[in-house]
């Protein structure tokens, strides 16, 4: 994946005049609890009215089974939203975390090893090139690479995606199992 529309090119902070690079972002967002496909389209809207962020494309609506959540936890939606930003990756992350707080997220104990039930996840999958690995966030995504739900939508609206240290998202999709994903043709998000 390559930063876009050219990392070269700088785009102003209107309140500060500071220049700072354009790069290319993948979200991904799912929802299990409540009016989930409403719950996605609000936090699409919200990221779109965000200074410093442009939303570029929104995958198909998956509905995928949970992966490493509770006993009875319902299926997600899920969706991979390409968003172009000047924002750094920590205020984007910041930006992120404050979406699910508007739509009702309740973070789990650090303690609980199991997922809980959400309202909305905006999982920082890529930002450019960019790594890190601290506290608050690794980068890429430590556990997108194996990610039927995170994979298949993303090559939807980005077929020559790239998981930095990983691979191709094209090639990736294929060494995943995708048996409890389905694109969901009748839901859509719009932009």
């Amino acid at each position: 994946m390559t930063e876009t529309p050219n990392p070269h090119i700088r785009d102003a902070d209107t309140m500060t005049g500071e220049m700072r690079p354009i790069r290319r972002a993948v979200l991904s967002l799912g929802s299990n609890l409540g009016e989930r496909l409403p719950t996605m389209q609000g936090a699409v809207d919200t990221l779109a009215d965000t200074p410093g962020v442009s939303v570029v494309a929104v995958s198909p609506v998956y509905e995928t089974a949970p992966v490493d959540a509770a006993e009875g936890s319902g299926d997600f939606l899920n969706v991979v939203v390409l968003v172009d930003t000047t924002l750094s990756v920590h205020t984007l992350l910041e930006r992120c975390r404050a979406v699910e707080d508007a739509f009702g997220r309740e973070r789990a104990q650090a303690a609980t090893k199991a997922a809980a039930p959400r309202t909305l996840d905006v999982d920082l999958i890529v930002v450019g090139e960019r790594t890190a690995n601290d506290a608050d966030l690794v980068l890429p995504h430590p556990r997108a690479h194996r990610r039927a739900f995170v994979l298949r939508p993303w090559l939807d609206v980005d077929p020559d995606g790239q998981i930095p240290g990983q691979g191709a998202v094209a090639d990736l999709v294929d060494t995943v199992d995708d048996s409890t994903i389905s694109r969901r043709g009748e839901l859509h998000i719009v932009v």
